[in-house]
């Protein structure tokens, strides 16, 4: 029994050392406040005045520039509010865009800009392309596809010939332009005899 007395004697120390380590490691983490998981909540979490964001391709060329009066971020939706926005787009082999509104929303994954309240875009004119316009309250731009869309009224100018209609759709890299429900159309005498020329000319051997 002698011989047994320090064992036991070690195991029980060995025992409380163990209970009292449990008993302090649980009265500290009771002790100590531990902040509940953050809300995401529509707060935004980053602001600017005056910004520019320009996205450039592979060749280090600027094919889009976003800039506005005043941004926000909002971490519930990633997306960024923006206050009189201006939307460039300058794709290779393509005419300039110009885009602006009252207020743009660039969303989370930056595929589309929406533009709201008074949205206008053009289409800058050169050698090649008379001036496009378009106008309506809301106009959806995706600049990867340079295209710009919108299911709401749309008036477009398209050089000296107007439409009117609920929807349209313009592809920047094919030119081609698609008023769905046209309820006015006027075509210039200029355009027209433009069209045909063109028509004539595609028809020569």
């Amino acid at each position: 029994m002698k011989e047994r007395l320090p064992s036991l004697v070690a195991v029980l120390l060995l025992g409380l050392l163990v209970l009292g380590t449990w008993w302090a490691s649980d009265y500290a983490l009771r002790s100590i406040q531990i902040d509940p998981p953050r809300r995401i909540t529509h707060e935004r979490d980053s602001w600017s005045d005056r910004f520019t964001m320009v996205r450039t391709d592979a060749q280090g060329r600027a094919i889009n520039r976003l800039e506005g009066a005043a941004m926000e971020h909002f971490p519930d939706t990633g997306a960024y509010e923006i206050t009189a926005p201006r939307a460039v787009g300058h794709q290779p082999g393509s005419p300039i865009t110009e885009g602006t509104a009252d207020h743009g929303t660039l969303e989370e994954r930056s595929d589309r800009i929406v533009l709201n309240g008074n949205a206008h875009l053009k289409r800058l004119p050169d050698a090649d392309h008379q001036l496009l316009d378009v106008r309506s309250t809301q106009l959806i731009i995706e600049p990867d596809r340079d295209l710009v869309h919108t299911d709401r009224p749309a008036v477009v100018i398209n050089g000296h010939s107007t439409l009117r209609g609920k929807g349209m759709r313009y592809d920047n890299r094919t030119r081609q332009l698609t008023v769905t429900a046209a309820s006015d159309v006027k075509i210039s005498g200029e355009d027209q005899a433009a069209r045909n020329a063109g028509s004539k000319k595609n028809a020569q051997p």
